[in-house]
């Protein structure tokens, strides 16, 4: 095949199981030539490309694994020899996926892309634990975080009502300190899950002043920190007084 005349599809696997990818991501998969995979994305999912070749590409946290600018070399030779190829990354692609140094290479070899969003590992952790990211009247922002930096250097921060950190399973022991130093109370509630949208993930539920009890439970596994109100469980104090109910149309 000529240089440039395959195109790449962004295929976000969502978090864990593979039956939390899309109905579009499973139909993009099937006509995949070849699938550069992420380390999280479910071996499962493979059922779904049954005449792809399957190359991974992951990047681990803290361990041995593919240099950005040759998972971006390997893209771009990807869609030089084949027809269809797709990029399958795990959760959103466009949440801490580093999404855009891959189009950026696939532009400027002008390769065509194309983007298929998913489901986030804030979303499957809330759903999991049941605990609503934003809250009426109270929970009016949600802010996603990475807690570290490309740079090695732990980050937290005070900007939303509800702030999720992603890949903070190693951070657990330090972020509480943090944490607090950023401006977040002693007591604020924090929810700890990892492993979310799998059969085996696990969820706690601490104060930032204990957070670091939660390493021994979820330390060396993915993991998201919720903080602030996202935390707290759903209230079971819904007004359902005359007043507020609307009355059904009647055809």
């Amino acid at each position: 095949m000529s240089a440039a005349t395959g195109r790449v599809i962004f295929v976000s696997a969502g978090p864990g199981a593979a039956d939390l990818i899309t109905v579009r991501g499973a139909r993009a998969l099937a006509t995949a030539d070849i699938v550069l995979a992420d380390a999280l994305a479910d071996p499962a999912l493979q059922d779904l490309a049954p005449h792809a070749s399957w190359i991974d590409v992951g990047k681990r946290g803290f361990e041995h694994s593919a240099k950005q600018a040759e998972i971006n070399a390997v893209l771009v030779q990807a869609a030089r020899e084949h027809a269809v190829v797709v990029r399958l990354k795990g959760g959103d692609a466009s949440v801490f996926g580093r999404l855009e140094e891959e189009l950026q290479a696939l532009a400027t070899a002008g390769i065509a892309s194309e983007v298929i969003p998913g489901v986030t590992a804030a979303s499957a952790a809330a759903a999991l634990t049941q605990r609503p990211l934003t809250r009426r009247g109270r929970g009016r922002n949600v802010s996603l975080t990475t807690a570290m930096t490309a740079e090695g250097e732990l980050r937290a921060a005070l900007s939303a009502d509800t702030e999720v950190f992603y890949m903070a399973g190693r951070q657990l022991d330090t972020l509480g300190p943090k944490l607090q130093a950023a401006g977040w109370p002693a007591d604020t509630p924090a929810l700890v899950v990892s492993r979310a949208g799998c059969a085996d993930a696990l969820s706690s539920e601490h104060r930032l002043r204990d957070l670091a009890d939660a390493a021994a439970l979820h330390g060396g596994r993915p993991a998201v920190l919720i903080v602030g109100t996202g935390a707290l469980p759903a209230s079971n104090k819904i007004d359902v007084s005359p007043e507020t109910l609307t009355p059904l149309s009647r055809s």
